[in-house]
């Protein structure tokens, strides 16, 4: 019995003691991971981690990690059978994350803190939101509204088109594109909600003007699917 108790706090020891205790950032649905192995390329940092029992390829925007040090990180998009042409190496299975951070940096209510965002003017920011927002936001010259957009996406497809909205998520650096989601206070059968691809900054509750490409039945694999996406969108406002 005392040989038992002696393997067991040695175990304990070798695996450490807060593997048994509850993460303090568990209910935020933050997932931890820890750093197995780092490969930097020029705009990534390509990280085996392990998470739980688990071990899984992340990407993130270019970050100095070291082997040990643990992060945190909400989302992402899993790219199955993802080829690097840098690494010239495909992986079986890499999360592109917008950003990875330590403890330090987490806000148990709101998630993930970015250190580089807009401090703003003081008034509270507004948080992400896939919920249907009650707007009035006048339409914009030359532009269409998001209800007719749903409502005749096939005349619209491979198009260039201006819309004006307001950003309800924002999501950085992922395969190459920041992803934004933009309502206008319009919906056709339920549709509300368009994604927008850009290399533009913004912050949620952002009241800008867009101008893109759309595209109809995008499938970017591992489940995200779009029957309309404007692609590749510049600000004009």
């Amino acid at each position: 019995m005392k040989i038992f108790k002696t393997v067991f706090i040695l175990v304990l020891f070798l695996f450490g003691v807060d593997t048994l205790a509850q993460d303090p950032h568990a209910d935020s649905g933050l997932k931890k991971v820890i750093v197995q192995e780092v490969i930097q390329v020029s705009s990534y940092t390509y990280l085996h981690v392990l998470e739980g029992e688990e071990k899984k390829w992340i990407a993130v925007p270019k970050v100095e990690a070291k082997l040990g040090e643990i992060y945190y990180y909400k989302g992402g998009m899993a790219m199955p059978n993802f080829h690097s042409t840098e690494l010239n190496r495909t992986f079986d299975s890499v999360l592109f994350l917008g950003a990875i951070t330590s403890a330090d940096a987490i806000d148990i209510d709101n998630g993930l803190i970015d250190p580089n965002a807009p401090k703003g003017d003081g008034s509270p920011a507004k948080k992400p939101t896939l919920n249907k927002l009650e707007l009035n936001i006048e339409p914009v010259e030359g532009g269409i509204r998001i209800a007719t957009l749903f409502e005749n996406a096939q005349q619209y497809a491979g198009k260039q088109v201006k819309i004006v909205g307001e950003v309800t998520k924002f999501t950085a650096s992922i395969m190459g594109k920041n992803w934004v989601h933009f309502q206008d206070g319009t919906s056709h059968e339920g549709a509300y909600d368009l994604m927008i691809t850009t290399q533009e900054n913004l912050t949620v509750g952002d009241v800008v003007v867009f101008e893109g490409v759309i595209a109809i039945n995008k499938d970017f694999g591992a489940g995200y699917f779009y029957k309309v996406i404007m692609e590749d969108a510049v600000l004009l406002k």
